[in-house]
């Protein structure tokens, strides 16, 4: 009787059992079974692709790193499922990249958003409406995974891609010019460094417009268009930004950073180009995903709307201000641990002040407290905690928090808590004050911020 002959290896990485969505995906699912994608989804399709499968929790060996690493080495494909942010799974995908040119397919939810730079890797999406997989929900994955694995299977890892010849054979001329380009970058941050600690306001943006104008020259580097650009935002305001971004090249304009910050220019108190804003950053999600972030700069954008029309036009100003939370809600709920979209919510349930949103007020001030203190701890250089902190603490009318964190800015300078952005809704949040010595008292503080300006 003939063998039958061995079939390739397809080796999938994925969780196991059941597991938790954090925080939940927007269509509801909390909770994801990870077994059942497996058994009626995956198995079945890679198996009808032609290959045997094999599931990372499979190994049972004692030796279950080396088993693993074999394998992904070893297999003729890997798939790696990146539908909820899984420290293994990430290790195991940069593992491949640097093994082997080819073979990794990257899938997800279709709702799921990748992290750091993978979110920008081509992936196959499928549909997930929720965790428990219906037979409905595994035929409808089946068809569109194995219609989109086939062609990614062939795709060329991006390790061997960014570097040819990688890894015996990449040409030593690239590593010399990698190397130079290093040193002339680490010269450049240097320079950056210098013109942020400059102390004189205008010496500072002098020195900031003069190292744009020296990064014209010659082919500029994504991660240099970046960095000027914040510099420019820092040190010589928006309309300096506005003018240098919408002078780069359009493969760096399009740039996820920039893009971001294009909008807050065109929105910032000298354009008042609120409207062509939000276009642009609603453009920004449908292109590369949404994130907490972005929501939080659509919040920012309906609120500054708000703000404008709250005297001229009442039922705007609702509108806007509904929208406002909305966008804010949304990136509280993609991210509880970003601070930024959430400690914008009491302020505004407080203004808008219907049933229910005092309690919403208070439970999202607990929240951004929280996520505030976690980040201090995990992101020391974090630029905006103490501003949100000072924000909170008026908003919260802690009187005593409040008066050490206007003491820390007329020692340390205004320039680095970033108060010409907070003034106006420090002033919002006192006037929301129902206790009259408290509201008094923070208005006191007030005055010596503004003083110190």
């Amino acid at each position: 009787m003939p063998e039958t002959p061995l079939r390739p290896l397809c080796f999938m990485v994925m969780p196991f059992g059941r597991k938790a969505v954090v925080p939940p995906a927007d269509n509801g699912v909390a909770t994801i079974d990870f077994d059942a994608l497996w058994a009626k989804a995956f198995e079945p399709v890679i198996r009808q692709l032609g290959y045997e499968p094999v599931r990372a929790d499979q190994d049972i060996g004692a030796l279950i790193i080396q088993e693993m690493l074999e394998r992904l080495y070893f297999s003729d494909v890997v798939v790696a499922d990146l539908t909820i942010p899984n420290g293994n799974v990430y290790y195991e995908i940069g593992i491949r990249h640097a093994s082997k040119p080819r073979g990794c397919v990257l899938v997800s939810a279709d709702w799921a958003k990748a992290l750091f730079d993978v979110n920008q890797m081509r992936r196959v999406t499928y549909p997930l409406p929720e965790g428990a997989i219906t037979d409905d929900t595994a035929q409808q994955i089946r068809g569109a995974f194995g219609d989109g694995a086939q062609k990614l299977i062939a795709g060329t890892s991006p390790m061997y891609e960014a570097l040819p010849g990688f890894p015996q054979e990449v040409s030593p001329d690239r590593a010399s010019s990698i190397k130079e380009y290093l040193r002339t970058l680490a010269a450049f941050q240097a320079r950056l460094r210098e013109v942020r600690l400059t102390p004189d306001e205008e010496e500072r943006r002098r020195r900031a417009l003069e190292l744009a104008a020296s990064q014209k020259q010659g082919p500029l580097s994504p991660s240099i268009a970046v960095e000027v650009a914040l510099l420019l935002r820092d040190c010589a305001g928006w309309a300096d930004t506005l003018e240098y971004i919408e002078g780069l090249p359009d493969e760096r304009r399009q740039l996820d950073v920039v893009e971001e910050l294009r909008c807050l220019a065109l929105s910032s108190s000298k354009n008042r180009d609120h409207l062509k804003a939000i276009a642009g950053l609603e453009a920004l999600i449908q292109l590369r995903g949404d994130t907490s972030e972005r929501q939080g700069l659509l919040g920012g954008r309906y609120k500054k709307l708000a703000a404008e029309s709250r005297e001229k036009n009442p039922a705007l100003y609702r509108r806007y201000l509904d929208q406002a939370i909305e966008r804010y809600e949304r990136g509280m709920r993609l991210d509880l641990n970003d601070y930024y979209p959430i400690c914008n919510l009491p302020r505004l349930y407080r203004e808008r002040d219907e049933d229910g949103d005092p309690e919403k007020a208070a439970f999202a001030a607990r929240l951004a407290r929280i996520a505030c203190e976690r980040a201090k701890e995990l992101r020391p250089a974090d630029e905006w905690v103490r501003q949100t902190l000072l924000g909170l603490a008026f908003d919260e009318g802690d009187v005593a928090t409040a008066r050490s964190c206007v003491r820390e800015v007329e020692n340390e300078g205004p320039a680095r808590w970033k108060l010409e952005t907070t003034i106006a809704d420090l002033e919002r949040s006192v006037q929301q004050q129902s206790d009259a010595q408290v509201r008094q008292a923070l208005s006191d503080l007030l005055v010596r911020l503004k003083s110190s300006l």
